[in-house]
């Protein structure tokens, strides 16, 4: 069974454009079958992406990236050098192209969560987490985002509250000793915790 978190897509690849406005600001994204809300911006990753609090000139760490978008995102709005991670090869190409695009300040690597990225002193870690990849997955992703966090770095995740976030936001609390919502919007909550 192919899924957007799988490494390997076997659909046939059919690159197309989709534009959405982040922040008042016209973006375009190559997009194609086998990756994440193929067809448009999931409205969780528009959310975050509206919403995440970054300072000018940080260090950001995409996980799960899918074709680019929050990544892309903070290396426009806030000038952050951006590194970039998702298990999807497909995903991958498809980010490489729409940083290419924007001509953002982006690395990106192919790989399962952190297994590619080797920095541990990034000031923000955000993703949309793959839900549907189950708790385990999304658990694995808040724990070790820790590591990989400079001491007052934050993590900032998306997800329905409802559907999730809140055993997401209890999981933030008990790795992190804090967790805030920053954000809500259509159902979505912005969640933040802090490395103390």
């Amino acid at each position: 069974m192919e899924h957007y978190y799988s490494a390997e897509q076997k659909s046939d690849l059919k690159i197309k454009k989709i534009r959405q406005k982040i922040k008042g600001n016209e973006f375009g994204f190559y997009t194609a079958s086998g990756v994440f809300s193929k067809g448009k911006i999931d409205r969780g990753t528009l959310v975050l992406a509206e919403n995440m609090r970054i300072k000018n000139n940080s260090k950001i760490l995409d996980v799960g990236c899918g074709i680019g978008i929050l990544g892309i995102a903070a290396a426009k709005f806030f000038d952050a050098a951006v590194v970039m991670t998702d298990i999807n090869k497909r995903a991958v190409m498809l980010a490489e192209k729409n940083v290419e695009l924007h001509n953002a300040k982006a690395e990106i690597h192919q790989g399962n969560l952190y297994e590619k990225i080797k920095c541990n002193d990034f000031d923000v870690v955000i993703s949309n987490p793959p839900q549907t990849a189950g708790k385990e997955l999304c658990f694995q992703l808040i724990g070790q985002s820790k590591n990989h966090l400079k001491q007052g770095g934050n993590l900032q995740i998306v997800a329905r509250h409802n559907k999730g976030g809140k055993t997401l936001s209890k999981k933030m609390e008990e790795v992190f000793g804090n967790v805030k919502v920053i954000a809500k919007k259509a159902g979505y909550w912005v969640y933040l915790s802090e490395k103390g």
